[in-house]
């Protein structure tokens, strides 16, 4: 299989106050939207992927979850606090060296907010 783009697709309970989540609360940059005027489907850039929050759901979020890279996980905790925001887990070093923060959007689906280190492999170049 090879695989050309690629992108989340949340259907949440209320799609205006999830894209308002997204957009707003997090800053995520809108990609796209379409359909309805009144009630437009919206895509944000999500680093090299993309996240889709349009339609309607039933407000179960299932195993769904998002993992975001960021610069300085310490820096969007004390933002996303700020704002509101259901942090399940503060952030910290994990056995496998990322830096992770855990937190939900309005409709319960876990975010994982991520930083590399600098001296963590993922950073390094192991090629020859």
């Amino acid at each position: 299989m090879e695989i050309l783009s690629s992108r989340i697709l949340l259907r949440p309970a209320d799609a205006g106050r999830a894209q308002r989540f997204y957009r707003d609360v997090l800053g995520l940059a809108v990609y796209r939207e379409f359909g309805p005027e009144d009630a437009p489907g919206m895509v944000f850039f999500i680093g090299t992927g993309f996240l889709e929050v349009s339609g309607h759901g039933s407000g179960e979020t299932g195993g769904t979850m998002i993992w975001l890279q960021v610069r300085d996980v310490r820096a969007e905790h004390d933002r996303l606090s700020a704002a509101g925001v259901t942090v399940l887990r503060e952030p910290r070093v994990e056995p496998w060296g990322l830096v992770e923060m855990w937190i939900e959007d309005p409709d319960g689906v876990k975010i994982v907010i991520v930083e590399i280190p600098v001296d963590h492999p993922l950073r390094r170049d192991r090629r020859r």
